[in-house]
């Protein structure tokens, strides 16, 4: 049994943060900022707009292209960084929202920018053993809440959204390798400084040593996917598209190079989105399946890495 891409969907809020709002609002310009990390501009959520409301916007399109009802949904997974409660879950919020009305599973996970992937593992492992059919995977983030916007080496790269993806159960191949990793002994590196039972007067706000976390994501991405091409036994040219996390154009350029990939055959929509954290991956793969890039047959390579630090990646035929 595998577990298979039945229908993806993506939800952007309506307001648009361009690098030159950004030069009216901290110490940076417009070259700055797309030479060092591919971005132009990024959507912001309405103040009324919370992360299960961008999460249902996406889920709504999913399933309406899957042509599917809410009873029809055996599992509902959000990663996110930024719920909106401590409780009830994104997950649940999702699920009241949407009307499934089954008492399926209904979660959140939290591994930062890595979520979607990490969730897309878990919910192919519920597929696997039987214990589900159809699974709703989401990734949704409202980044703009934890930042602060008089810090430029963070408040230049995030951005607010939410993708998609519903799984089915099939007996032909499509989730056909998983992997993932962490390493606590980072933490430092990129965390918000607040939470529940640590809580700081600075409030929840997201802090990044930039170079330090740059260096360690190409060395483990370069890890990363050499252990999908060597475990899968795979050529040079077999993955058909690179799907990675949104986070710096930088980085994914570096990826592609260790896959010996042109940046032809990379997604990229960081310079419309941002980093939208665990949103990221299932909104590019909802972008290049919308646009026709991606076609039914296609081999993916899904990957990502956050804060924590974690790190995931999947290897997909769509």
């Amino acid at each position: 049994m595998y577990s298979r891409i039945l229908a993806t969907g993506k939800y952007l809020p309506q307001r648009v943060l361009t690098n030159a709002d950004l030069e009216k609002m901290v110490e940076t310009t417009d070259e700055w900022i797309r030479t060092r990390t591919g971005i132009e501009h990024r959507h912001i959520a309405a103040d009324d707009e919370a992360t299960s409301d961008l999460a249902y916007q996406a889920a709504l399109v999913a399933m309406r292209d899957a042509g599917l009802a809410p009873s029809d949904i055996d599992l509902v997974l959000v990663g996110t960084t930024t719920p909106d409660l401590i409780f009830p879950n994104v997950g649940c919020l999702v699920q009241e929202k949407l009307g499934i009305k089954t008492g399926c599973p209904a979660f959140s996970l939290e591994a930062a920018c890595s979520g979607f992937i990490y969730g897309l593992v878990v919910a192919d492992q519920f597929i696997r053993s039987g214990q589900v059919r159809r699974a709703l995977v989401i990734g949704a983030e409202t980044m703009s809440r934890i930042i602060d916007w008089k810090d430029r080496e963070t408040c230049v790269l995030f951005g607010d959204g939410a993708g998609a993806v519903i799984l089915e159960a099939s007996e032909a191949p499509g989730i056909m390798y998983s992997t993932l990793g962490a390493d606590g002994r980072y933490r430092e590196l990129l965390y918000a400084s607040s939470g529940v039972s640590l809580r700081q007067r600075e409030g929840a706000a997201l802090r990044m040593k930039g170079n330090e976390v740059f260096k360690v994501a190409v060395k483990t991405l370069e890890n990363l996917v050499d252990d999908v091409v060597e475990k899968n036994k795979l050529e040079q040219g077999q993955i058909d598209w690179l799907i990675p996390h949104q986070a710096n154009i930088r980085i994914i350029s570096a990826t592609a190079k260790r896959l010996k990939m042109p940046m032809e055959r990379v997604i990229l929509t960081v310079r419309e989105h941002g980093n939208t954290s665990a949103a990221s991956v299932p909104m590019a793969l909802d972008t290049a399946i919308r646009d026709g890039r991606i076609e039914r047959g296609d081999l993916l390579l899904l990957e990502a890495f956050g804060g924590g630090f974690t790190w995931g990646a999947s290897l997909i035929r769509y």
